[in-house]
């Protein structure tokens, strides 16, 4: 009894027990290592990249000052600074949370796009829009029944149970705090709201309307192009990009039809003799090793472009990204994100094709990461604004809440100012201060709460919309036959 007692609380408290490998869900230790799917690497990568973004907001929030820090996002000698935490490549391991968000996009347009495009090739029409219809009738639960939690508890613990938030201020009252997030939340799930959607809540979350957008793009240009020949609809799929790259400013569409694109050439390369794959990439083929090794290194210095301003020429005076800059199209607002673009695909390509990469993003711990990169993206904020702020500015940071809510002095929390002070020392970004109570606490803290969410939380949500939709099908019962109308009687 005791045996099993132990066992149930250890799985409450740590819900992925075992199991190595990339299978989802999660499973008792003795159910052995879970065979890895074809997309492993994708998810493995994902899951470093939501990792990415977790360091990244951190950066910027412990090392945040009254003046602003604009060190980690701008360039290598940027104002005569030079730091390893800006030096090219190892960049992006400190401010490389935009860079993150690409990978995402382009992740969630080829996995999103695969099956139907499976079908596609297949010919199965009827199936692709039945698959289409049950995924286009299920994504929006999928991503904001997450979201909806998250923030609600959220914002309501600062009320009931008095939880020290340093993201925003909190209303008078509980019911005041309630009416304003759900005004909130309707306007940002709203696909079609003007404007820039966000949650004054978790922030973090902008990315997460991107996402609703790239997903209805794909699923119309899956039906759009469904009877296309396969050159006509690689041509299609260049000339979205293109559109939505270099004629309006949406480059979160880019990534999604650019992650469609990769899928499909994907597709087509591991067909037997039939269908159509562009001849010139077939030539290539025999200089793949090394063609991947240029690209990952164009892709790594692509994803570190400075990301301090939105001023072009203010890149241009960058170390490095003088000439890069006349690039731009006139039609990208934000410049980081032409760039981003490219640096996303580039890595998404190469996951699957380096072999060290590949068999590192399938790895154990990617895996994990993987699997909870949801869930880490909408806790990371949270945890950010409650724990680690208290334990950032208890060892001797004066941390971001301190600027952006309470002015100096940090206001109710005054009491903690350097109760257990640790030395800053080491580079920029490393310093034992900071990487000490991250990696020892707060860290391990986020993936905790990660793992709780992504099993009460988000696996229900992919379950509750495919039971719903089966019940608005009617609960898997034969569908009537249709009924056979008399052909009208034309009325002289």
């Amino acid at each position: 009894m005791k045996s099993i007692a132990f066992r149930g609380l250890r799985h409450l408290l740590w819900p992925w027990n075992g199991g190595g490998g990339g299978g989802s869900g999660s499973g008792s230790s003795s159910d052995g290592p879970r065979p890895l799917r074809p997309t492993a690497y994708l998810d493995g990568l994902r899951g470093f990249a939501a990792l990415m973004v977790y360091f990244h907001h951190h950066q910027l929030w412990a090392h945040a000052t009254p003046e602003g820090d604009p060190v980690f996002q701008n360039a290598f000698g940027s104002h005569g600074e030079y730091h390893l935490a800006t030096f090219f490549f190892i960049r992006n391991f400190f401010s490389g949370g935009h860079f993150a968000v690409a990978i995402f996009f382009v992740i969630s347009g080829y996995v999103l796009s695969a099956k139907p495009l499976s079908l596609i090739h297949a010919g199965e029409h009827v199936k692709l829009l039945d698959n289409l219809a049950s995924a286009f009738f299920r994504r929006w639960f999928r991503l904001y029944i997450p979201v909806i939690v998250t923030t609600f508890v959220y914002v309501t613990s600062w009320h009931v149970l008095g939880i020290y938030n340093a993201g925003q201020t909190p209303k008078k009252t509980l019911g005041e705090e309630l009416w304003n997030w759900y005004v909130e939340f309707k306007n940002f799930s709203f696909l079609y709201k003007d404007g820039w959607l966000y949650m004054s809540a978790n922030q973090h979350l902008w990315s997460i309307s991107h996402e609703m957008r790239g997903s209805v793009i794909i699923f119309a240009a899956c039906v759009a192009l469904a009877r296309a020949t396969h050159k006509a609809r690689l041509l299609c799929e260049l000339a979205l990009i293109f559109y939505f790259l270099y004629i309006v400013d949406g480059f979160s569409c880019a990534l999604f039809m650019a992650g469609m694109l990769q899928c499909d050439l994907t597709l087509l390369a591991r067909r037997e003799g039939g269908g159509y794959f562009p001849r010139w990439l077939r030539r290539l083929e025999r200089h793949k090793t090394l063609i991947y090794y240029l690209l990952f290194v164009v892709g790594m210095y692509l994803g570190g472009v400075p990301s301090n301003t939105q001023e072009i020429t203010e890149l241009r005076e960058e170390m490095g990204w003088h000439y890069l800059s006349y690039l731009k199209p006139q039609a990208v607002f934000d410049f980081k994100w032409f760039y981003l673009f490219f640096a996303g695909n580039i890595m998404v390509a190469c996951a699957a094709r380096l072999g060290w990469l590949r068999r590192f993003l399938e790895s154990a711990p990617c895996q994990f990461l993987g699997r909870v990169s949801y869930a880490l993206y909408l806790v990371h904020g949270p945890v950010l604004h409650t724990v680690g702020d208290l334990i950032y500015y208890a060892v001797g940071w004066s941390t971001g809440a301190d600027i952006q809510v309470h002015g100096p002095g940090h206001g109710p929390v005054k009491h903690w100012e350097s109760v257990l002070p640790l030395p800053k020392v080491g580079p920029l970004g490393l310093e034992l201060s900071f990487l000490l109570p991250n990696l020892l606490i707060i860290l391990p803290l986020t993936l905790w709460l990660a793992t709780l969410v992504t099993r009460f939380v988000d696996e229900p949500s992919v379950r509750f919309p495919a039971w719903l939709y089966k019940r608005v099908l009617g609960g898997g019962e034969a569908e009537p036959k249709p009924v056979e109308l008399a052909p009208l009687t034309r009325v002289e």
